[in-house]
């Protein structure tokens, strides 16, 4: 470990040296580049000079124990200097772990209704709303990009982006089945009932991420619509975008302009595509997902909604709570926190073996 963090500080060091330099800023992309792994590098930079002034103050302590005056107060500070050192040393540890290249982007979410009927779509605006107001609690900020509604409220599909600092590191732990036992709001009887939802999170990706033939992308347009839907209007800004080697389609509805719309929809499927191929040419890469708490895949139940018990379990780490309300209402950290620390162990163990 000594060896890597020694390579890792002398690659910050460069780094400063670089952002310090006045040509460098004649590049905007790569004072960028730069700024980025500076603050990716950051974290290990900081826990591994706090790790050497741990090791110093118990090399202190330790000398001042042959003053029989100081050897009671010196044995507490090496002890409490020891004790802080296992901890650094274990956070190193982590933090040198291979860092997944997608941690850092901004996320496109799928949420779809699955089974169930008019309660699943009932359900998938519930789960919309509760990562809506979990990336508020973020500081995120989230962007519907279409929205098909039903007259009750509900959601059959929706398609959005959120960004921040992050984020994909937080939320790709919650593509798969989430499944809801509740009685429906529609059921007059009171039998709990259960539906699921969809619910896919990918890395946005940018066009220049993709190859993609122009001529293989047919653009239709049409008004913006839909039940209780924004930005309703009588011009013909709403874009679909439908690609034809794959019938992938994508449509986006909610700005105000079909340039805007046109833009958010190829960022939509530039994302799907690079998914859809990394699936396709690497085999390894889709047992990655599965070796990721679960595999993420989209037809995986991953979680269990239990509205009268107020339970929520997550499949995938055997992880129960009874704060279901609270999570609803976008208090996700103790789950993702789960998910992450989870995650860490199994790569910490896959790594040390």
């Amino acid at each position: 470990m000594l060896d890597k963090l020694q390579e890792v500080e002398a690659k910050y060091s460069q780094i400063e040296a670089r952002l310090a330099a006045t040509e460098t800023y004649a590049d905007p992309n790569l004072v960028a580049r730069l700024n980025r792994e500076q603050a990716e590098l950051q974290p290990i930079i900081e826990t591994y000079r706090a790790l050497g002034r741990a090791r110093e103050d118990a090399r202190q302590a330790q000398e001042l124990m042959s003053d029989p005056e100081m050897k009671d107060l010196a044995q507490e500070e090496f002890r409490q200097a020891r004790l802080e050192q296992e901890r650094l040393e274990q956070e190193l540890q982590l933090l040198l772990l291979p860092r997944d290249p997608d941690d850092h982007r901004n996320v496109v979410v799928e949420i779809r209704a699955g089974v169930g009927g008019e309660e699943a779509a009932l359900f998938a605006h519930s789960l919309y709303r509760m990562y809506s107001m979990y990336a508020e609690r973020q500081g995120w900020r989230t962007d519907v990009a279409s929205l098909n509604e039903t007259e009750l409220g509900g959601v059959k599909e929706i398609s959005f982006t959120i960004e921040g600092v992050d984020v994909f590191s937080r939320l790709k732990f919650e593509s798969g089945v989430h499944r809801v036992q509740r009685v429906p709001e529609t059921e007059s009887g009171g039998r709990v009932h259960t539906s699921t939802v969809t619910v896919a999170v990918l890395p946005q990706r940018e066009m220049a991420d993709v190859k993609l033939n122009p001529a293989d992308v047919e653009m239709q347009v049409f008004r913006s619509s839909g039940a209780g839907g924004q930005h309703v209007n009588k011009t013909s800004s709403a874009v679909r975008l439908i690609h034809k080697p794959t019938g992938m389609v994508v449509e986006c509805q909610q700005e105000r302009s079909q340039f805007q719309n046109r833009d958010k929809a190829m960022q939509i499927l530039a994302s799907r595509l690079y998914e859809q191929e990394q699936e396709r040419v690497d085999s390894a890469f889709s047992a990655q997902r599965r070796s990721q708490i679960g595999s993420g895949m989209r037809n995986e139940r991953i979680r269990t909604y239990n509205f009268p018990q107020g339970r929520l379990t997550d499949h995938r780490i055997g992880l129960t709570l009874y704060q279901l309300d609270n999570v609803m209402d976008g208090d996700l950290h103790v789950v993702i926190n789960a998910l992450v620390t989870a995650d860490q162990a199994e790569r910490l163990k896959a790594n040390n073996s």
